[in-house]
């Protein structure tokens, strides 16, 4: 069949238009070529598709036959072409992100906002996962991008900063003061109720990792599921909550929540937008590449 395609859509043109000159003018080649290859077809065939008359050809038994599959087939070939043109002329397409439940509400938000005002036909699948899920899945190709804490293997995955963000521990000053009532002692993390994300969190195993480093041991701890959780349950004055400062920005301006001095502050940490270096690079995630190398938020 590969050594008649050719043949195919020179037959569909004279079976279209009844006529081999009109179908040699159509395909800009000459009639004696058309009717070569019309030969060429009946004799691979072994059949006769054309009859010849006064008025041009007309279509045998089983040229009518192939006809109407030649036509199909050609016909689905110009939907198809149609609608990559259509595709590339709207920028339809498909965009999926992963990102942990915070970092998709503070972060991603407000650059999905632009960018599907500027994109209205890139649909946007969001996959809402821990960071260490969405890097796994980066690398197996079910996701396109994911915003995440910089991951550790640079050799793995390209990483796009969006800047650093910030651990502290917050409360209320009403939490505070009744906790000096209470306790006689300095130190918050002994007598304290310490509100944490959960151990599966990325953020809480960047904690962990800085209590065991200080050697630090909270006697009494709270885990929260979310970060949103976590800021109301401060605000509430059920105990201290470890945060991102970002995030509490207003609150600290405001003075509902008090920043918690530490001896040793935890050291920042650097988020960004991260993609497998083998991926490729659709349509879609090129302009949003673009997008937010252009759109500082």
């Amino acid at each position: 069949m590969e050594q008649n395609l050719s043949l195919y859509y020179i037959f569909n043109s004279v079976a279209e238009t009844c006529n081999i000159s009109r179908a040699a003018k159509q395909l800009f080649i000459s009639q004696p070529a058309v009717s070569k290859a019309i030969q060429n077809l009946e004799e691979n065939l072994q059949v006769t598709l054309f009859i010849r008359n006064s008025r041009g050809v007309k279509l045998t038994g089983e040229g009518s036959l192939l006809y109407e599959y030649t036509k199909n087939a050609f016909d689905t070939l110009r939907r198809g072409e149609d609608s990559i043109r259509r595709i590339h002329e709207l920028g339809i397409g498909h965009l999926r992100i992963g990102a942990s439940t915070t970092l998709c509400k503070y972060l991603l938000l407000p650059y999905l906002d632009g960018f599907v005002r500027e994109n209205p036909h890139i649909k946007i699948t969001i996959d809402n996962q821990s960071s260490s899920h969405t890097l796994k899945q980066l690398e197996n190709g079910t996701l396109d991008i994911g915003l995440v804490a910089k991951p550790a293997g640079t050799d793995t995955f390209h990483f796009h900063s969006l800047g650093d963000i910030e651990d502290i521990f917050v409360a209320t000053s009403t939490y505070l003061d009744n906790l000096k009532l209470r306790e006689n002692n300095s130190d918050i993390f002994s007598s304290a109720n310490i509100m944490l994300l959960d151990e599966e969190n990325v953020s809480r195993k960047y904690i962990e990792d800085y209590f065991k480093a200080h050697s630090i041991e909270p006697m009494q701890v709270l885990e929260i599921s979310s970060m949103d959780l976590l800021i109301e349950f401060a605000k509430t004055s059920l105990g201290v909550a470890c945060v991102i400062k970002a995030f509490v920005q207003s609150e600290l301006e405001a003075g509902t929540l008090i920043q918690v001095p530490l001896k040793n502050p935890v050291n920042k940490r650097e988020i960004g937008f991260s993609y497998a270096k083998n991926a490729f690079l659709t349509n879609s995630m090129q302009k949003f590449m673009e997008f937010i190398r252009h759109h500082n938020l």
